[in-house]
């Protein structure tokens, strides 16, 4: 697959579906699961949504200069959907499935992503976006069509709100 950023014109032949999806797939998947806070099920669901939208729509979306960027763009707005509707019969449960990590510190993960749970979807979304993705406060802004002034400052109230929610955990962790 060729990867193209914003700055690259369109590519001269559209990219398969198929080999897009194959590729950003397994990317998406672990930004929902953060999104999600570690619900792996909801995570894949919400990938599978994500690509499900971008293939309605893959003769335009192909052509774009960085389709992996509307991906991602669709998995955040897909997700804040999901959450805002009263309607999904599911309960977010604090148990994980059994699955290996590859992290040095599976602890810490934990930890983290229990955190994240706790907090609102936006302030996850952002989180998220920010530091885990590494994404810049504007590409961050442009994902969730807001100000990059609202990021700056959202940024900095949810990470101290998740500060506050992992309290002393944090700590005890980093003593280890």
């Amino acid at each position: 697959m060729r990867q193209t950023t914003e700055h690259d014109p369109a590519p001269d032949r559209p990219v398969d579906f198929p080999e897009f999806a194959a590729g950003a797939g397994p990317h998406l998947v672990r930004t929902a699961f953060l999104l999600t806070g570690g619900d792996a099920h909801l995570a894949e669901d919400l990938a599978q949504e994500t690509l499900g939208r971008m293939f309605a729509k893959w003769r335009t979306v192909s052509r774009l200069a960085n389709p992996t960027g509307y991906a991602r763009t669709t998995l955040v707005n897909t997700f804040l959907t999901h959450k805002r509707r009263r309607s999904s019969g599911e309960h977010v449960t604090d148990t994980f499935t059994e699955t290996p990590v590859s992290d040095t510190d599976p602890a810490l993960r934990l930890t983290l992503l229990r955190g994240l749970a706790r907090l609102s979807p936006q302030d996850r979304a952002v989180l998220v976006l920010r530091y885990w993705e590494d994404r810049s406060v504007e590409e961050t802004a442009v994902v969730l069509k807001v100000r990059a002034g609202a990021i700056r400052t959202r940024s900095g109230r949810a990470l101290e709100r998740l500060r506050a929610v992992l309290g002393t955990e944090l700590a005890e962790l980093g003593a280890k």
